[in-house]
């Protein structure tokens, strides 16, 4: 009896755990993604080409997880907290920038591509602001986990090791901007089955 009881579970347990992520991945779908081009591939690891991306961006720190309100700020923002009171559609991926001067980081939320042509209305509400974030080639480590400051290190040291066999050097010049961090999911989709990157500017 115990033995049908621990299948029975471990069934549920599975199928409960595909559920989400089935959910999770027509979620991801549902919103229109930053483009890029794949110059190669190596397992979680890629060279990537970027156009220029218009963002809408506010700071934050990366453990606040916009918790600290900088989501919503960036939230009222695509609501309709700008100057056309227009409302914007969500993108993915919520890009974080390390800034060089400071510990804080850069929130941004990606303008849709039509949008970005179009113009982009300003801002209404305090400590937003628009930006372009000028595209190149950069190198790519995907990874799963609650996104926080300690897995985003360890992950980029994962992807300066993974470089320096490629051949691949980091732009470093002081006008290219630090390590950038990129989340796909809403908040309460579950770390194993979350869809994190973090990405290096190549020279």
């Amino acid at each position: 009896m115990k033995r049908r009881q621990m299948i029975y579970l471990s069934a549920m347990a599975i199928l409960v755990a595909a559920g989400v992520f089935a959910w999770n991945t027509m979620a991801r779908a549902g919103y229109e993604s930053a483009e890029y081009k794949v110059v190669s591939s190596d397992g979680k690891f890629e060279v990537r080409e970027y156009p220029d991306l218009m963002l809408v961006a506010t700071k934050t720190k990366l453990d606040a997880q916009g918790r600290d309100g900088s989501f919503m700020k960036l939230f009222r923002y695509i609501s309709g907290a700008n100057q056309s009171e227009k409302k914007i559609s969500m993108t993915t991926p919520v890009f974080m920038e390390n800034s060089k001067a400071d510990s804080a980081v850069q929130m941004g939320f990606v303008m849709p591509k039509k949008l970005a042509e179009d113009g982009v209305p300003a801002p209404t509400g305090e400590g937003v602001e628009v930006c372009k974030r000028i595209g190149g080639r950069f190198a790519v480590l995907r990874f799963s986990g609650t996104l926080n400051a300690k897995l985003a290190k360890e992950s980029e040291a994962k992807l300066r090791a993974w470089m320096e066999t490629k051949g691949l050097v980091a732009d470093d010049a002081a006008q290219s901007s630090g390590v950038e961090t990129a989340g796909y999911d809403p908040p309460f989709t579950p770390g194993p089955l979350r869809r994190n990157e973090v990405l290096i500017r190549l020279k």
